[in-house]
């Protein structure tokens, strides 16, 4: 009688709990399994979770460099306008104040923030801004060029950050010496920004085909996003299919099956 009122127990608090284990002591072998694939699948939660967390930084960093495009296609034709050399200097002048209000938004946008409040484009550096004007009116980059990946796999990590010299490219410039140097983003646009304000046909034609430059620099960087973005998708779909196949074990060893309990109960 006692034996069966055990029984009967352990069947009316499985029954109530819905698991075929209660205690790890009535199955050693069982619970520990049980345990394993339970950490298992923590394991591919906290990889989704740093897949959603990478996914929503880079549709932020795409959002933010298709916008930046935008404004380099309207440079672009500014620039041109101003390369017309029936424009006068007040002409020039006044496209080359809309041209100054193009590369302040552009600023801005190079120093997007994500969610966390995080720069987007500093590299390591994400507390602080990636681009600042300095005193003389330079535009200095100030992040760092540290490509930061994360674990999304036993076997798998993706890149979760970009450096602003990866999006914001600098171009080569060939100077009266025959020598290539490399100026920065902000810089091109200052120098034809300048161009404009005194009627440089020279520094004019120059601006136009390095926003050409800048440009391609932006579709890379934007191409880059996309590849990376197509990683986590289907990073999302092989954790999914894992997740799936292993609750669909953890459930054969762990959950009760209610018609063979009730018939024992019963019995």
């Amino acid at each position: 009688m006692s034996n069966v009122q055990t029984q009967l127990t352990q069947s009316q608090a499985q029954l109530a709990q819905g698991k075929q284990i209660i205690n790890a002591s009535d199955a050693p072998n069982q619970a520990a399994t049980i345990q394993r694939l339970k950490s298992i699948l923590n394991k591919q939660d906290s990889y989704q979770s740093s897949l959603d967390t990478i996914k929503a930084r880079l549709q932020g960093e795409d959002t933010t460099l298709k916008s930046v495009d935008d404004l380099l296609v309207r440079a672009k034709e500014i620039a041109v306008q101003g390369a017309n050399d029936t424009l006068s200097l007040g002409d020039r002048k006044a496209l080359g104040t809309e041209m100054k209000a193009v590369r302040d938004q552009i600023l801005s946008l190079a120093n997007t923030k994500d969610s966390n409040g995080n720069y987007l484009f500093a590299g390591s550096r994400v507390k602080q801004p990636a681009f600042v004007e300095m005193p003389n009116g330079d535009t200095v980059y100030k992040g760092d060029q540290t490509r930061m990946n994360v674990r999304v796999g036993d076997q798998r990590s993706i890149p979760i950050n970009r450096t602003g010299t990866d999006a914001f490219v600098p171009v080569p410039r060939t100077d009266t010496d025959g020598a290539v140097t490399g100026v920065g983003f902000f810089q091109s646009l200052d120098n034809l920004i300048s161009g404009l304000n005194t009627a440089n046909g020279n520094d004019i034609r120059r601006g136009v085909g390095e926003l050409d430059t800048l440009q391609q620099g932006l579709s890379l960087a934007r191409a880059q996003i996309g590849t990376n973005l197509n990683v986590v998708d289907q990073q999302t779909s092989v954790l999914e299919d894992t997740k799936l196949n292993l609750k669909t074990t953890l459930s054969s060893i762990e959950d009760l099956d209610y018609a063979s309990a009730i018939t024992k109960m019963n019995q």
